[in-house]
């Protein structure tokens, strides 16, 4: 894939991870919870591509 639009993928990504984030924190109820989940993971697999593609 171009780097080009991998990385343009990967700041969508993150943008709507970080939104999940957010949004979950203003809702107080498990919905609320498994949306910030969603995200983190989401957050933590982007810095793992990242990492795991300048090993």
């Amino acid at each position: 894939m171009n780097n080009a639009v991998r990385n343009i993928i990967m700041g969508i990504v993150f943008v709507v991870c970080l939104a999940l984030i957010i949004i979950g924190q203003k809702n107080i109820s498990a919905t609320g919870l498994i949306m910030e989940l969603v995200g983190l993971i989401g957050l933590l697999t982007l810095l793992f591509v990242y990492n795991h593609r300048y090993k």
